[in-house]
């Protein structure tokens, strides 16, 4: 089994098992089961669970990674959620269910969501040109009389790419300690900047796409017409939640939290890492022993999503219900255009296969294996994270993880343990 992607940082997409970030050990379980059970059924999922939890706990102490989350969720909810080895190896902080730390691209999954939530609220449409919600006109220079839609935008097919401008300048340090030597760290095709260098998301994005921007390059888009091919791009994605801000009038995080986090009940997640006290966010690890230094990102919608292993299953049980036409957060008819396959062949130049990639084709946001899977995969410094729902069984498997490792046999690992315990949770529940 592999997991297919692209390199951390973002660069390209997600992630793919090659130089990547991964996380910390340790576990508490948490699982929520229905009301209306015997005990019979109760006693029989816990200890299929506590097999779990053995499991994962004795893979933890010989695991390359210091910590990790993870979550399991299926058509009835919430199946399992836990969390194993360590958030802060210098403070002996185990890492548990409720530990907080950065998801990466996987947080793209909720820009869709606030894109159809804009629409279903009536203050755009996916076909919308984009300058009709913009305060400066954004065009492909070699395609000026084409516009950009939404719709574009939340499908990579806008033509916006990410150049060294991105990468260079939108990860930003949170102090200044060894500042020299932090600014030199080899992240992969990303840079760090100096806390000097931090900015609004607006005045990113207006420097990067305005034609009079101070980073404006013909560069940042592709010689290709709008809509034609699929071209993943953080920029973009950024882009589109910042239309929402505009079309909406309330600023994206604002919008997310009233929508999203809060109806179903994530209330510890938050895109502001720095909003998060110490010891409830995870450190994130260049080595087994050396942290990163905090850092943030510019444009946090395509990456700064901060959860816990408990709240993503929320999420998770969400998509899995909205895929069936029985979510909470849009309706029947948003969950379907949300789901709905929205590329085909000729969009594509070299079409991702695998089981457990996200760039095969892609809704709004959520992207679609060949092999009947949807989720999504995320690499940044110190991060790597997926989650991939089964369409035809409804059950979904995330895992998250705080350490950079160029070996991923024990990911591996913990993802084929959560996918063979997935259906006997699911058996279990009431």
């Amino acid at each position: 089994m592999a997991f297919t992607g692209s390199p951390s940082c973002r660069s390209d997409h997600g992630i793919r098992l090659v130089p990547g970030r991964v996380r910390r050990i340790g576990g508490l379980l948490i699982w929520l089961g229905a009301l209306s059970c015997g005990p019979q059924g109760h006693r029989e999922r816990d200890r299929i669970a506590q097999e779990l939890t053995d499991s994962l706990t004795l893979l933890s102490r010989t695991a390359d990674f210091n910590g990790f989350g993870v979550a399991i969720a299926g058509p009835d909810g919430m199946l399992y959620r836990n969390g194993f080895g360590q958030a802060d190896v210098a403070q002996g902080i185990a890492y548990t269910a409720n530990t907080l730390q950065p998801i990466a691209s996987i947080s793209k999954t909720f820009v869709g969501l606030a894109v159809l939530k804009a629409q279903e609220l009536g203050k755009l449409k996916l076909d919308d040109p984009i300058n009709a919600h913009l305060p400066f006109a954004v065009v492909n220079p070699r395609f000026p009389e084409l516009p950009i839609t939404v719709r574009h935008l939340v499908t990579h097919t806008s033509t916006i790419v990410d150049t060294d401008d991105y990468l260079h300048r939108a990860w930003v340090l949170r102090d200044t300690n060894d500042l020299a030597a932090n600014l030199a760290l080899d992240i992969g095709a990303c840079r760090f900047s100096p806390p000097s260098a931090d900015l609004p998301m607006e005045e990113f994005l207006r420097r990067y796409l305005a034609p009079d921007g101070a980073w404006y390059s013909d560069s940042a888009f592709t010689d290709l017409r709008p809509g034609e091919r699929f071209a993943y791009s953080n920029v973009g994605i950024t882009l589109a939640a910042w239309v929402v801000e505009n079309a909406t009038g309330e600023p994206f995080d604002a919008f997310t939290r009233r929508y999203i986090l809060d109806p179903l009940g994530m209330r510890s997640s938050t895109w502001h890492a720095e909003q998060v006290a110490g010891p409830a966010l995870s450190r994130l690890y260049r080595t087994r022993t050396e942290p990163y230094p905090r850092y943030a990102c510019i444009t946090y919608p395509d990456g700064g999503m901060v959860t816990s292993s408990d709240d993503f299953a929320r999420y998770m049980a969400e998509l899995v219900k909205g895929y069936r036409g029985e979510g909470t957060i849009l309706s029947r008819e948003g969950y379907a255009e949300y789901f709905r396959e929205q590329l085909a062949d000729p969009n594509f130049v070299d079409r991702a296969s695998g089981m457990f990639t996200d760039e095969h084709n892609i809704g709004i946001t959520i992207g679609f294996s060949a092999e009947g899977y949807f989720g999504h995969t995320g690499g940044d410094p110190g991060v790597f994270s997926l989650f991939f729902v089964e369409q035809r069984t409804g059950l979904g498997r995330y895992l998250v993880v705080n350490t950079d490792l160029e070996d991923y046999t024990h990911h591996i690992r913990v993802w084929e343990l959560l996918g063979r315990y997935a259906a006997k949770l699911e058996r279990a529940s009431p």
